[in-house]
């Protein structure tokens, strides 16, 4: 296990993770649960993220090549779990999602059709409707929308699917004004401390600003992350 020149396989990780979970394995990952391990998938997906920027900016792989084996971890133990509770497998894992790239990409598996991006996107959303049609945990449109995804990214997804399912979202110049009238709401919300009045245009703005940037097929996360890195830099410059 120690021979540094050995390139383990797939196989072998999947045995690796099944010896620590075992009876004689590791007391850390014996007791772990999929609700234990939510923190780390959520962590290490971040640090996955991470390792794309460092890459953009380096050409160095060898962290997004470390950072992907750790998001495969956590998704390996998540099945290994399921796999002891009698659930399924890592091979139902790969088994449906393999389906489901065939299912959901017709103009290549199949019969179908789709020349541009965005007619590949439009299919997609229809293949997954209809394949969600009957799932008793949809509760509807809105609500299927993770409530653990990031505020600003949730926003706008639900923004989106009100727009297609329920009634036509502002426009633009909506929003825009909305948000002028924010604004002047601010400067006569006086408050020192914690006010409800001051909570709620706060939330009025960014639902706005969520749904101008969906508007324009923009992430707002993607935004507000960025900016947050262009303030940093203003005051803590790295040299080279």
């Amino acid at each position: 296990m120690n021979n540094t020149d050995k390139k383990y396989t797939y196989e072998e990780l999947l045995e690796i993770i099944k010896t620590l979970r075992g009876e004689n394995g590791c007391p850390w990952d014996k007791v772990q649960t999929h609700e234990s391990l939510k923190p780390c998938m959520m962590e290490e997906a971040a640090e996955l993220l991470a390792s794309i920027r460092i890459f953009d900016q380096t050409g160095n792989a060898e962290n997004m090549r470390e950072e992907l084996g750790d998001v495969l971890l956590q998704v390996v133990m998540h099945a290994q779990i399921a796999s002891e509770e009698g659930l399924f497998t890592m091979a139902d894992v790969v088994d449906g999602v393999s389906r489901k790239m065939v299912r959901r990409h017709p103009h290549v598996f199949g019969a179908g059709s789709a020349d541009t991006p965005e007619e590949v996107l439009t299919n997609w959303e229809e293949i997954k409707k209809e394949e969600k049609k009957d799932k008793e945990w949809i509760v509807s449109p809105l609500l299927e929308i993770p409530r653990e995804l990031p505020s600003l990214t949730r926003a706008a997804k639900v923004l989106k699917k009100a727009d297609k399912y329920y009634e036509k979202g502002n426009t633009y110049e909506q929003d825009v004004d909305a948000l002028g009238k924010a604004v002047d709401a601010l400067r006569t919300c006086r408050t020192e401390t914690y006010g409800k009045e001051l909570e709620e245009i706060i939330g009025d703005m960014l639902m706005r600003i969520s749904d101008i940037a969906r508007l324009y097929k923009l992430s707002p996360e993607q935004i507000l992350t960025d900016r947050i890195e262009d303030f940093i830099e203003k005051y803590e410059v790295v040299s080279s």
